[in-house]
């Protein structure tokens, strides 16, 4: 069987590997370059390993009719949804940007790509890995282009069925094996409920070879915890600075102090995880000791007595004999006298 693991620039994940947590930036720098930024830099102090944007070429992805469509409400950066996106897209220059100040602050930095065209932008300025939309699950053109790249694709798998999963395998496996697939339900955001964490052990089964992760649209923390003791471990969550501000990601994402929070839960629970082996460790001995039993003798007994269940008493602390061990003192004989809560020894008996 293949070893399942995924390496990126360096950083290697696998079943006993610390969770490789995404802050998805997506678009909630709001076409501000600053802001966008501020939003690396929370990341990295959050303690996050990689930060991601999304890139389209909106004039290419869309249909004229959809992109010359109306587009006024709250969160609205235009008059037309084509309007609206053109604001939140950056180019070459601001990736760059981004790009250089990720790697002095030791963060990997990537984006989904839409289409082919924004997958070529984004390789042409070099990235590390790239990430496929549950969206463009069905799409195995993007697919396939994306992999003919040769780094680490993640594939959100929002909205798709098993055999979707199984297809997107069977076709880009051959091409690229460096291959992530993340449970993910595609509403924003996810009820509880409609988030089937199960299926994150169902891909593990049916991919043994292939790292599992989660794209968690839940409004809360608590639940990547159980996916990473299930067995994901690449966790991608929507990052802001501010729940409030102007967009319609932002109400599902993290802030910084709950980012760090899960991260630092995530850590926890691989720490937590610890051995299968069931065993007595060393820090145990002294609660044990204090509250654990012995068997010891209920009153004082003179040498040569035959001892009956009468004779014994359970007592903390625990040291001697322990309570297991009653059935095989009954019958035996005292070789010495024994004062009352003396601990009883196999080896002063006859």
């Amino acid at each position: 069987m293949k070893e399942r693991h995924l390496t990126i620039q360096g950083t290697r994940i696998d079943d006993d590997s610390n969770c490789y947590v995404i802050a998805e930036l997506g678009n909630n720098g709001q076409g501000d370059v600053e802001k966008t930024l501020d939003l690396i830099r929370a990341a990295k102090m959050a303690g996050v390993q990689a930060v991601k944007l999304q890139k389209r070429d909106n004039k290419s992805l869309f249909t004229k009719a959809a992109y010359d469509k109306p587009y006024e409400n709250e969160n609205s950066f235009g008059k037309t949804y084509g309007e609206h996106r053109e604001f939140l897209e950056f180019g070459k220059k601001e990736y760059l940007e981004f790009q250089q100040l990720a790697k002095e602050l030791g963060l990997h930095f990537f984006a989904t790509a839409f289409d082919h065209a924004s997958a070529d932008f984004l390789e042409d300025i070099d990235l590390p890995l790239y990430k496929i939309a549950s969206a463009d699950l069905k799409n195995l053109p993007l697919l396939k282009h994306v992999a003919g790249f040769k780094k680490p694709l993640i594939i959100s798998t929002g909205g798709g069925s098993l055999d979707d999963v199984k297809r997107v395998y069977e076709e880009i496996a051959p091409i690229n094996p460096q291959i992530c697939f993340l449970q993910c339900t595609a509403t924003y955001p996810t009820e509880a409920k409609d988030m089937h964490l199960r299926v994150v052990t169902t891909l593990r089964e049916v991919f043994p070879d292939v790292v599992i992760g989660l794209s968690d649209h839940f409004n809360g923390i608590s639940l990547t915890v159980a996916a990473y003791v299930l067995g994901a471990r690449v966790i991608e969550k929507h990052f802001t600075l501010n729940h409030t501000w102007k967009g319609t990601d932002h109400a599902l994402s993290l802030e910084p102090i709950g980012m760090h929070k899960m991260v630092r839960d995530l850590e926890r629970a691989r720490e937590a995880l610890g051995s299968p082996e069931k065993q007595v460790l060393p820090q145990e001995i002294p609660a044990i000791t204090k509250m654990g039993k012995s068997l010891f003798a209920a009153r004082d007994l003179p040498a040569g007595t035959v001892i009956g269940r009468e004779h014994v008493a359970i007592k903390v602390p625990a040291g001697g004999l322990p309570p297991y061990e009653i059935d095989s003192l009954i019958g035996k004989k005292t070789k010495f006298a024994l004062a009352e809560d003396d601990f009883f020894a196999m080896d002063n008996l006859a």
